[in-house]
């Protein structure tokens, strides 16, 4: 039997956990509207990409995000550690460009400890941080229906529990996480129906 999403997402308050995929942007929406609050968005200068405002309002309003601007990799983790050993935000997301070492994940889950808030850091394949307490890739699932919320979230890495693999839609109506049944559960809805 699978573990009931609910156990996992979202991940635990005052700990530091990672994203990567395609649908990574997703999953870091979604857990800012799931913890409620102030988000703190933390990325290096350069990237030529930024959060659209009209577009995140599908997940959130953009008023509770803030966008912190680095000039590297260091000044992104140094802004990241003091807000959340500060506690005056809720989440705080790093859009990362290199691996993190143990030291610097490390002091990350200190801060997230004292200030009782969740780090989330967006990584590249390949980039994770054993420090990390949990690990998750998330990736569309292109189906015949076209739904372009329709996602795989798979938790790759767990510290405190069990790894597994879940498909959710967001519904940006109620702004919340719908679980997608199973395959084998789907057609027999299918069937239950006609």
């Amino acid at each position: 039997m699978r573990p009931d999403l609910a156990d996992h997402f979202p991940p635990r308050t005052g700990r530091t956990h990672e994203v990567n995929g395609p649908s990574s942007l997703s999953f870091s929406l979604a857990l800012a509207q799931a913890r409620g609050g102030t988000t703190l968005w933390a990325r290096e200068d350069w990237a030529p990409e930024q959060l659209n405002p009209v577009g995140i309002s599908a997940y959130l309003d953009p008023a509770k995000l803030l966008i912190a601007q680095g000039k590297d990799q260091l000044e992104v983790l140094a802004v990241s550690e003091e807000a959340l050993r500060s506690g005056a935000v809720t989440l705080v997301v790093m859009e990362l460009s290199k691996p993190l070492d143990l030291t610097a994940g490390r002091r990350l889950q200190l801060a997230a400890e004292a200030g009782k808030s969740t780090g989330l850091c967006l990584i590249q394949d390949g980039m994770g941080s054993n420090a990390a307490e949990t690990r998750w890739h998330c990736a569309p699932v292109f189906s015949e229906s076209g739904d372009s919320t329709h996602q795989s979230w798979d938790l790759k890495k767990n510290k405190s529990g069990t790894l597994s693999k879940w498909e959710v839609r967001w519904d940006a109506e109620t702004r919340r996480l719908r679980l997608v049944p199973d395959p084998a559960q789907r057609q027999g809805l299918a069937r239950a129906q006609h």
